[in-house]
């Protein structure tokens, strides 16, 4: 069955366009760069955003101007400051239900030819999945590993470094996979302050500060929306991985995410696909000592140890205890929102303070962060995290664990901070480095308006059909397309053979005829000849 879904996924890439991710190809070129703009024309109409449909049209970025944090002391040094305007200035404003780099696609939690179509998708435990479902989760991941993405490259170079007319783009070749790895390095790298070895290592667009939770949530439903596109499978959603309470990594065995090798034990087991994977961005001080950009290249095998870590910096897994603590956290964010902020549910979720008292800590890791260290490899480092595939399993949950705050405390967007941030994570700044763009307070809101749910956050009955009933009814789905294009092939077959057989029963016969009459004259008895004729219907009723 995965081998089946494999093939038939390399079949529909030739097909299916995917529009989600960073750099959209049409705009990573020197006109692009000089003038600034990256409007690309939707094929549906071939007008620049659909505007001769009314999809979207080109227009001035304008970004937000409050202040940010003291934490960040630069500007106009590095090209994601006021992003995207170091590259663009003008994209794609898209209208209504449609989305996209171009406006071709629709946006989160919305289908169809006009986008008119609102459907929710449900997460579901990785552990709840049936192995067939693991194994085509295991596939999918593999195969978007292994394909080039065809709308999207990433950025090799600074802004600087390209010329000031765009003479000299750097732009590169990426799987879908290493894409979004190549997203999560790009927006938590150090600034390059120029020269070999300085950098101002104190800044990240996605981490350590409000929009931790909005940003990893527009992230994960572009992961989902890449799948889909490059699969053809709309059921897709991400699995979970629901830690709490674990004393040992529960997905780490050949038949899931990997296991650990029995000969190297900072490697995957040779039995899982994950073992020949290579990672990219995970060498940061070499880059920062080249004062380059993460190439994108690979970098040797994906590693994993969990359990062996620092035992000082995280004592154990996080608990249900843990988890409910948080979530009763009423307020987002608090004084400088950083680090160093207590009482702040984002930054106890994220693992900077304690789960029990929700006071900012130092040299501990807990919730989020204890999970990253306990893996104990790739995952371990937060640019090249992204490299180990329960990076994605792990990022769920947490998103999870962000819905169920939204509900318990209906925050309105007011909640967020508006300004003083650090630099990156207030209200109106826009997520570096998507394209399309997104603002971070535009994601302060609960998933069931971006079209998906978690398995165990619905009422048990609802739970009880998604859970159980819905995955055997999209597998019976599945199983009667095949079943269907087996017996038209076969009813073809059928008529072949009959249409055959009747042709020699006839021309049998026919001969016999032939013999008859020219060895006894008019031939004798006329019974026979009807009952070779009836034979002869007879057989073909019977095929």
């Amino acid at each position: 069955m995965v081998f089946l879904v494999v093939l038939v996924s390399l079949l529909q890439m030739l097909f299916l366009r995917s529009c989600v991710g960073q750099f959209p190809r049409p705009c990573a070129n020197t006109e692009a760069l000089r003038t600034k703009q990256c409007c690309p024309v939707w094929e549906g109409d071939g007008s620049a955003c659909g505007a001769m449909s009314g999809r979207g049209f080109c227009q001035d970025v304008t970004v937000s101007e409050e202040p940010h944090g003291p934490q960040y002391p630069h500007t106009g040094i590095d090209d994601r400051e006021r992003w995207p305007l170091a590259f663009y200035n003008r994209t794609c404003q898209c209208a209504g239900n449609y989305g996209g780099f171009d406006c071709g696609e629709c946006r989160f939690g919305y289908f169809g030819p006009g986008c008119a179509e609102q459907r929710e998708s449900v997460r579901r435990n990785f552990l709840s999945l049936s192995v067939a479902e693991q194994q085509r989760f295991i596939a999918y991941l593999n195969l978007a590993k292994n394909t080039v993405t065809a709308d999207y490259v990433i950025v090799t170079g600074t802004r600087a470094e390209m010329g000031t007319n765009g003479e000299n783009p750097m732009f590169s070749d990426v799987s879908v996979y290493d894409l979004f790895v190549w997203m999560h390095y790009y927006v938590s790298r150090d600034t390059l302050l120029g020269g070999p070895g300085n950098v101002w290592p104190d800044i990240d667009f996605a981490h350590e500060s409000a929009a931790f939770l909005p940003w990893h949530r527009v992230y994960l439903l572009h992961w989902e929306h890449e799948i889909r596109k490059m699969t053809g499978d709309f059921n897709f959603t991400i699995p979970y991985w629901d830690w709490r309470d674990a004393t040992d990594c529960t997905v780490c065995t050949d038949t899931m995410m990997g296991g650990r090798s029995p000969l190297k034990p900072n490697l995957i087991s040779p039995g899982s696909v994950f073992s020949s994977w290579k990672v990219i961005c995970t060498q940061p001080e070499e880059y920062n000592s080249r004062a380059a950009l993460c190439p994108g290249t690979g970098e040797g095998p994906l590693l994993r140890n969990p359990g062996n870590h620092d035992p000082n910096r995280v004592r154990r897994l996080p608990t249900s205890a843990d988890v409910e603590f948080v979530v009763g956290i009423e307020t987002y964010e608090t004084g400088a929102m950083d680090r160093q902020a207590n009482m702040s549910f984002r930054n106890s979720l994220e693992g900077f303070a304690s789960p029990e008292t929700g006071m900012a800590i130092t040299g501990q890791s807990t919730m989020h962060n204890a999970l990253h260290v306990f893996m104990n490899g790739t995952m371990s480092s937060v640019q090249g995290s992204a490299n180990d595939p329960i990076f994605l399993l792990h990022h769920t949950f947490i998103d999870s664990i962000y819905e169920q705050w939204l509900r318990r405390h209906t925050p309105p967007r007011s909640r967020y901070p508006t300004a003083n941030a650090p630099i990156g994570h207030n209200d109106g700044y826009y997520m570096v480095p998507f394209l399309p763009l997104y603002r971070n307070g535009d994601y302060f809101l609960g998933n069931k308006v971006l079209g998906y749910e978690y398995s165990y956050l619905l009422d048990p009955g609802t739970r009880f059909v998604q859970e159980f009933l819905t995955p055997y009814m999209q597998e019976a789905q599945l199983i009667w397309q095949w079943l269907l294009g087996a017996g038209l092939i076969g009813a073809i077959l059928a008529g072949i053979v009959m249409t055959t057989g009747a042709l020699f029963v006839r021309r049998r016969s026919q001969n016999r005829k032939m013999k008859s009459t020219s060895s006894f004259g008019e031939r004798q008895p006329l019974l026979h000849s009807s009952l070779e004729e009836g034979s002869g219907t007879s057989y073909q009723t019977t095929l």
